[in-house]
């Protein structure tokens, strides 16, 4: 979709979400976050703090119970289902723990998946773009090859590929590197600040590894469903 133009690709305002299961749990707490364009942040936090619900909320896989969220500029508050279904394809990427490629596809059919999803085939020059990442990330001599046929680490790069797929404003990773070995895990967080310079796409990842935490641009700490801290590179580096 491209950044030009776009100050913050997310800005949250006062983000409140509330369960009410027979019993009222309140996960977060008046949230405020602006992600600006080309940022890498990490979000970190204990367990039960809310880092998987700001990111369910940021990537419109939950509704927030109050609160303003905007998206590429757009307010999302109030779009019908088909609408938020359209901006979470148009503009955001998805990283997870786990790779999820379909077994029975390619490398390179696995990497074009959201442009299938889109609709209208693989439209030439998105197709080119694709191939273009697969190759910079060292799959360019792989793209027929299954899954099965590829190691972890291969595997999470082709996910990342394919978050990419659509050019989205923002990729949203929940632990990316969890699933890998420490070495395995450090080429693919590599890999992502490199995608980020190359693409300018903003990176929201949430990492317990506070040793590339450090390397992202700002971490932001969750505690109890409230931003704690909110400190940009600089400041941790001379902590």
């Amino acid at each position: 979709m491209g950044t030009e133009g776009l100050a913050h690709v997310v800005r949250l305002c006062g983000i409140n979400k509330v369960y009410e299961n027979g019993v009222t749990t309140h996960v977060l707490h008046d949230i405020d976050l602006e992600i600006a364009a080309g940022e890498f942040v990490t979000v970190q936090g204990a367990s039960g703090s809310g880092k998987s619900t700001l990111l369910n909320i940021i990537g419109l896989l939950d509704t927030a119970s109050c609160g303003e969220l905007w998206v590429a500029a757009r307010e999302v508050r109030g779009l019908s289902e088909d609408e938020r279904a359209l901006t979470r394809r148009d503009f955001l990427g998805f990283i997870f723990q786990s790779h999820y490629l379909l077994p029975e596809f390619t490398v390179l059919e696995n990497a074009l998946m959201p442009l299938r999803i889109r609709g209208g085939g693989a439209e030439a020059r998105r197709r080119e773009r694709v191939i273009g990442l697969l190759e910079e990330v060292g799959l360019g001599d792989r793209l027929g090859f299954r899954p099965r046929e590829l190691s972890g680490g291969q595997q999470q790069r082709v996910a990342i590929v394919r978050a990419l797929a659509n050019e989205p404003v923002l990729v949203l990773a929940d632990e990316p590197t969890g699933n890998l070995d420490q070495k395995t895990g450090r080429l693919v967080f590599e890999l992502m600040l490199r995608l980020k310079e190359v693409s300018g796409t903003a990176f929201l990842m949430v990492s317990h590894d506070e040793r590339l935490a450090r390397e992202t641009d700002r971490v932001v700490q969750l505690v109890d469903g409230r931003i704690a801290d909110d400190r940009e590179q600089a400041s941790l580096r001379g902590n």
